[in-house]
């Protein structure tokens, strides 16, 4: 579900729950509830973590589907197997920018 992924980026990103619904403009309970898939979140918010952790609302979303997917099959390590392919992915097209820039 969408609320696990929401809730591992933050922490690999390094937010304390009550920092973040300050960043989401949403209550900590909220969050909470978000967290926990107690809600969903709408498209709004959505687009306010995407915003903070500086990737598209896709990528959330197709990363929220791939760790349901390993879950299903009893495979984890097909899920950060994938993860780690999109992160080298991400990362190699931003070292290409960054060195287009500084050309």
């Amino acid at each position: 579900m969408i609320g696990d992924i929401l809730k591992k980026t933050r922490s690999i990103y390094g937010y304390k729950a009550k920092d973040m619904s300050i960043k989401l403009d949403i209550s900590p309970s909220y969050l909470s509830e978000i967290e926990t898939n107690k809600k969903r979140p709408s498209l709004d918010i959505l687009e306010r973590y995407a915003e903070i952790f500086n990737m598209k609302v896709s990528t959330l979303i197709l990363l929220s589907e791939d760790h349901d997917e390993a879950i299903k099959t009893n495979k984890p390590q097909e899920f950060i197997k994938r993860m780690m392919i999109k992160l080298i992915d991400v990362m190699s097209k931003d070292e290409v920018k960054s060195n287009g820039k500084n050309s």
